[in-house]
């Protein structure tokens, strides 16, 4: 019994080693598509991951002063939708570890599929569920005094989308470092969530911080991202601002595609 399953596992990998592979972006799309599958069957899901972002929006938001310029919404609602993008990538990596648990992530080690495809398709599915939830938080908030400015949404969207991907290969990144352990996982996660939040100024600004704490908001990624996505949800075209929001989102994708490849490449 046990030689029929050695021989039968051996074929499998030969038969995989030996099938003809596609190119990377097929099989980036590939994988890109697989997990997206459980996004369209059950859409609800991404309204239940934005539990905790709405009731900071609904219970928080309410309590802010109006600002000289407007609305308090126009400061914070920016701040919510990058929360919610922030939470939503770093989930993502439970999914990673419960698939470890089945079986299905080493099928997919042992298929024609590259490996650095089965990252990459996995973080960029992550756009999908932030642009919904972007939709949705803009459809809540609209007719409550905050103004629409569709073109900056767009933009904002862009930084967003390549933040989100960076989040999420990280997350991934940190499921395959925790194989075996859930709680790894979930203690970093948890430990690392809520001050990358605070100090990006999500939920207070950092204006009149003490020095220490602009300094550590300096060096977060995620700071220059909200800043971005501000002034670009209020119709606002400051280019170095702007700039610095793509360099932070750049720098958090690029340094999580780096980490998440070589870490599925050393995927057993």
């Amino acid at each position: 019994m046990s030689t029929m399953t050695t021989e039968t596992q051996s074929g499998t990998g030969l038969q995989a080693a030996d099938t003809p592979r596609g190119s990377f972006l097929a099989d980036t799309l590939n994988v890109m598509n697989r997990e997206l599958k459980p996004v369209w069957r059950e859409p609800m899901a991404v309204v239940f991951a934005m539990i905790q972002p709405l009731v900071f929006l609904g219970l928080f938001a309410p309590l802010l002063p109006d600002l000289a310029t407007g609305s308090a919404l126009q400061w914070f609602v920016p701040g919510i939708v990058t929360m919610t993008c922030l939470m939503g990538g770093s989930f993502t990596g439970a999914n990673l570890m419960e698939e470890m648990q089945t079986g299905s992530h080493e099928r997919q080690l042992v298929s024609p599929l590259r490996r650095p495809a089965l990252l990459v398709g996995r973080a960029l599915k992550e756009v999908v569920p932030m642009l919904m939830q972007t939709a949705i938080i803009l459809a809540v908030v609209t007719p409550f005094s905050f103004d629409l400015h569709l073109g900056g949404v767009l933009v904002g969207v862009l930084v967003l989308a390549l933040f989100s991907v960076g989040v999420g290969a990280l997350s991934f990144a940190l499921a395959l470092a925790s194989k075996g352990q859930d709680w790894m996982f979930w203690t970093v996660q948890q430990t690392l969530l809520f001050p990358v939040l605070l100090l990006a100024g999500v939920l207070l600004p950092i204006d009149d911080a003490p020095r220490w704490l602009q300094v550590a908001s300096d060096l977060n990624p995620m700071t220059y991202v909200v800043e971005a996505v501000r002034v670009l949800f209020a119709g606002q075209w400051p280019v170095d601002t702007i700039a610095a929001g793509f360099a932070g989102a750049g720098v958090v994708a690029v340094l999580g595609l780096v980490v998440g490849v070589r870490a599925m490449r050393r995927s057993s």
